[in-house]
């Protein structure tokens, strides 16, 4: 696949520690949830990061496929990504539950759940998650 943009980050410290984008636009605290065993200090997660950008690029992808088909996603139009965090059922780790919720007011709800449907096949994070797509890691 041609790569169109490519960005990077960086954390130290783990949960409880510090995430930077190369360029310095994302420059985050990072926490652990009281429901971690964390002191729910100020700050964010993982868990939070990835529900915003899920959510952003979800919506993106809804506005894509909303202009082919010439439908207007209003500017009021909402992605709500609801990700939950917990420990396999294998015992071999932690893995995530993801769930959208996607509010577009004044579009019509068989054309809304339509263009939904259709941004779930565009959405790089919905075929990421649906096809387990493989992450190569190298230590450097």
């Amino acid at each position: 696949m041609p790569i169109l943009y490519t960005t990077k980050a960086s954390a130290t410290g783990g949960r409880a520690g510090h995430a930077r984008s190369a360029d310095g636009v994302l420059d985050v605290n990072l926490t652990v949830p009281k429901e971690l065993g964390g002191d729910g200090a100020t700050g964010t997660n993982p868990e939070q990061l990835f529900a915003a950008g899920y959510s952003a690029c979800f919506l993106g992808a809804l506005k894509f496929v909303a202009g082919k088909e010439k439908v207007k996603i209003p500017e009021d139009a909402k992605v709500t990504a609801t990700v939950g965090i917990g420990p396999r059922e294998d015992g071999g780790g932690f893995g995530i539950e993801v769930s959208l919720s996607v509010d577009i007011p004044g579009v019509e709800r068989s054309i809304a759940e339509d263009l939904v449907a259709k941004a779930h096949i565009v959405c790089p994070y919905s075929h990421a998650m649906r096809t387990s797509t493989e992450v190569p890691v190298s230590v450097a």
